[in-house]
């Protein structure tokens, strides 16, 4: 049983807040929240046992979990470590992984940073967006973890158990890369859509009473928080770029297809298309 310092009360820090103490691995949550009215939600929700200042928080918990956008992060992170006593262990929860490790690379403390993403999330933020189970099933990235010591990687693996979440180990570099693909670029792509529809439709009304599951579902991501994703584009902007040129590439595809009336070419690229169906269920 630990004392868990829980540093960004918003969907993320909130949830794993919520799960950790619920489900038996941490004895104390304590919460650094810069936010007041999202400190005081926090508290009244029940995420927290209490919330503190950054100093009280790596004074008093053993596992400091930084989550909080990954551009305060990058200048956070070390100096939480700078602060760090023995056998305590920070970690982060952030979605680009390469600036955050070099950060880090060659503090006299770095092997008491685990660096972790938690592939989980909703549009919503906030603490009253955390939700109990939100990390089940789901994947949990350790970006460089042979930089980090052994039994601190051990510890972060156990506190991810406990969340039901499954490891999966990989370099900064190759992270980065591999989420601008599945992630970042659902993002910019729903953004753009989003504001494709207001510039063109103007009449709001027209877009509630006509949209289905399939826009609503589209759409979903243009309500992410713009504090936390554009420091993440800023952050992997050549990965995002060149996701970007590739999706580009394809509407051109499909637009001189619908141009050209040509069928035969539809039908070829949506069948290609098809083929997600045996990677995605």
């Amino acid at each position: 049983m630990k004392t868990v310092g829980v540093v960004g009360l918003g969907l993320i820090g909130g949830s794993m807040a919520l799960d950790l103490r619920r489900r038996g691995f941490a004895s104390r949550v304590l919460g650094v929240e810069a936010d007041s009215v999202a400190a005081e939600a926090a508290l009244t929700i029940g995420l927290v046992d209490k919330v503190v200042s950054l100093q009280e928080c790596v004074a008093e918990a053993d596992i400091i979990v930084v989550a909080v956008p990954v551009g305060t992060a990058v200048k956070m992170v070390p100096e939480i470590l700078d602060q760090l006593g023995d056998d305590k262990i920070v970690i982060d929860v952030c979605s680009t992984k390469e600036e955050i490790c070099r950060a880090v690379k060659y503090h006299p403390r770095r092997k008491q940073f685990v660096s972790t993403h938690p592939m989980a999330g909703t549009e919503y933020s906030g603490p009253w967006a955390a939700q109990p189970g939100l990390f089940d099933g789901r994947a949990c990235i350790f970006a460089n973890a042979e930089e980090s010591a052994p039994k601190a990687v051990k510890v972060i693996e156990q506190m991810y158990d406990v969340l039901n979440m499954r490891p999966i180990y990989m370099n900064a570099e190759q992270h980065d890369l591999h989420t601008a693909y599945v992630s970042h670029i659902s993002h910019v792509t729903s953004f753009a859509l989003a504001l494709t529809v207001l510039d063109k439709e103007k009449d709001e009304k027209h877009i509630f009473d006509l949209a289905s599951g399939g826009f609503s579902s589209t759409v979903r991501l243009a309500k992410s928080n713009p504090d936390m994703w554009v420091p993440i584009l800023s952050q992997n902007r050549d990965n995002v770029l060149r996701v970007m040129d590739t999706y580009i590439e394809k509407m051109k595809e499909f637009r001189s297809a619908i141009d050209a009336y040509d069928e035969e070419k539809l039908r070829e690229l949506i069948l290609e298309a098809n083929r997600i169906k045996k990677i995605i269920r």
